[in-house]
This record gives structure tokens, C-alpha cells and sequence, in this order.
């Protein structure tokens, strides 16, 4: 059920194994691998590679930026979805405190004996926003904001309670706790472009955006189902439409496939009307759309390929000690 098509060639960076290699050492250096069990777990899911895949045409050094935020991402995604951190409102409100801190914080450092994670968001805000304009940065902290708040608020309210959200909440949502917002707004940072305040907020370029967004979100959903179920989480697409429309899961899986292959066709048509309109000879719109089209196409490929998705009865890779201060 899950031999998903895409439309879009394949295409890699040339500077993957660069980019693996950083991506290692970083983590290290960083503070948000330590144990030899975490380790292993996040090099068999290969952020480096993934990188690659969606970034393409990145140079060397913003590539390896890239990589090192999907790190970031995927590990605070861990500790808010697979352990006992993610279920405490207090601890989850103060750690997302003193990220927001960062970003509103000129890009320097962290605070003095900040958690791992912070220190390094800190280093990734620096490098990413001392070459960005005010609007960028605004509008990429906002996205951020918004992942971090769905995260523990939203989702973790609905695990509390034991709660499924409807069709409609959840895909709206999805878009924030899984950080397609923030990673689409990279493409403009790995291509060095800038996509007009004005033209952002077009219907048009949202239309493709939350199109190209849902497309990303969805597949992801459909190669993590069983480890997030074998989990009990209950915030994927395929189990939501299971549960409300009262399907098997594998008619769930039929749904989503044929959902995700209408909102790739939406996203088609959405970029005609952009390259038909005003904006149609802007120099920011080719990298734009490629770069959608590019992180559909390469999350999709490395979907398939990584092993992030198989190891759902490992214990221990979750290292808490990443969202407390003052660990060594």
C-alpha cells in the first residue's frame, strides 16, 4: 500500500556525503547526541541525505545548514511525540520559553546553561539569519512559533485527553507540527533568494504552498503509520480517516493516496496560474516552485529508503537530557 508516485524527476546534491559528514560532527560538537543508541537510530534515518533530496541545488555550506535543522527538528520531534517529555505541559511551556527567546534575541548565543537543544538553535538561528532580511527572519520565527506551539499545546492537549481531531483539525494543523512551513521558508536561505511580503501572501502561492505542504505531510503519515501506532499516537492522517469514517486501515490507506495524488494536482495547477500571473517572470518564482516541487519529490524518496520508520520497538534513543540545563 505504500508504492506512492511522484511526478517530479529525482534529483540529488552533489554534496550529500559533505553534508553527512558535517551533519555528524555537529551533532556531536551541538550536545544533542551523546548515547551510542541514539546515535545509531538517528545515522539509519540519514538527515544528510535527506537534505540532498530536497535541497538539490544548495552550495556545500547551505546544504550542511539545512541538514543540521532537520536534526534539530527531527530530534525535538522525538522528544515531544515519543517520550514521557512530550506529556508535561509544564516542562514542555519552559523549554519552548527559552527557545522563543532565541528567536526574538538578536543571532548571538544562547543563555548561560541553556538545555542542548536551545544552545543549538541558537547556532542555527545565527547562521541562518545573519544574511536574512527582518521580514524573512519575522516570518520564518512566526512559522517556528507556530510548529512549537501545535506541538505542545495542540497535540499534546489531544494525547492528554484522548482525544482524536477531526479531518479538518488535523490537516490544518499537520502543517505546523510537522514544520513543512519552516522547511518550505528554508528554500528561500538554501537558494539565496526572497520571496516579496506581497507576493507570499497571495492566493495563488499559498493555494500552491498549503498544497505542497499537505502532499509532504501526508506521505509522511503514510510510511510512519505503523511506528506511530505501534506507539499509540494517534495524529496521522491514514488513522484519523480510519477512525472517523469508521474504515479498515487499509481502505484508510486508499483515502490518503488518492488524497495526496488531488492535492498534487491542485499544486500543478496552482503553479500555472503563478506562472501566468504577475509574478510570472519574478526571479524568485523559479526557485520557489522548484523547491516545492523538489521537497515532494525527495520527501517521498527518502520515505521509501530511510529506516527512521522501522524501529519502533527501540528503547532508550530518546535522551531527555537534551530539553533540561545545566547537563554537561
Amino acid at each position: 500500500m505504500n508504492d506512492l508516485t511522484c511526478p517530479f524527476p529525482f534529483s540529488v546534491n552533489p554534496h550529500a556525503a559533505a553534508a553527512r559528514e558535517h551533519l555528524a560532527a555537529w551533532t556531536s560538537d551541538s550536545g544533542l547526541l551523546r548515547s551510542t543508541r541514539a546515535r545509531r537510530r538517528f545515522e539509519r534515518a540519514d538527515f544528510g541525505w535527506f537534505a540532498a533530496l530536497v535541497y538539490p541545488t544548495a552550495d556545500a555550506e547551505r546544504l550542511q545548514l539545512m541538514a543540521d535543522w532537520f536534526a534539530w527538528l527531527f530530534l525535538v520531534d522525538d522528544q515531544l511525540d515519543d517520550s514521557d517529555f512530550g506529556r508535561s505541559p509544564q516542562r514542555m511551556a519552559h523549554a519552548v520559553k527559552l527557545m522563543r527567546h532565541v528567536l526574538d534575541a538578536p543571532p548571538a548565543g544562547p543563555a548561560a546553561a541553556a538545555p542542548p537543544v536551545v544552545g543549538a538553535l541558537a547556532n542555527l538561528w545565527r547562521r541562518t539569519a545573519e544574511d536574512a532580511s527582518a521580514a524573512w527572519r519575522a516570518r520564518f520565527a512566526h512559522h517556528l512559533e507556530q510548529c512549537l506551539t501545535a506541538a505542545t499545546v495542540w497535540e499534546a492537549d489531544n494525547r492528554l485527553r484522548g482525544s482524536v481531531p477531526s479531518e479538518e483539525s488535523y490537516i490544518a494543523n499537520r502543517r505546523h507540527t510537522g514544520a513543512i512551513y519552516v522547511c518550505m521558508d528554508l528554500i528561500e536561505i538554501a537558494e539565496n533568494t526572497e520571496i516579496p511580503a506581497h507576493a507570499y501572501g497571495t492566493p495563488d502561492f499559498q493555494s500552491a504552498l498549503d498544497a505542497a505542504c499537505d502532499v509532504v505531510c501526508w506521505v509522511n503519515d503514510v510510511y510512519s503509520l505503523d511506528k506511530e501506532r505501534s506507539l499509540g499516537e494517534v495524529h496521522n492522517l491514514v488513522y484519523v480517516i480510519q477512525h472517523h469514517r469508521r474504515l479498515d486501515e487499509r481502505r484508510a490507506l486508499e483515502e490518503v493516496h488518492a488524497a495526496i495524488g488531488r492535492r498534487t494536482e491542485e499544486y500543478l495547477q496552482a503553479e500555472d496560474r503563478l506562472r501566468q500571473g504577475p509574478s510570472g517572470q519574478a526571479p524568485w518564482l523559479r526557485p520557489a516552485l522548484a523547491g516545492m516541487r523538489t521537497w515532494m519529490r525527495g520527501n517521498l524518496d527518502w520515505s521509501q529508503r530511510t529506516k527512521r520508520y522501522r524501529s519502533q520497538h527501540e528503547d532508550g534513543y530518546v535522551e531527555t537530557a537534551l530539553m533540561e540545563a545545566g547537563r554537561p
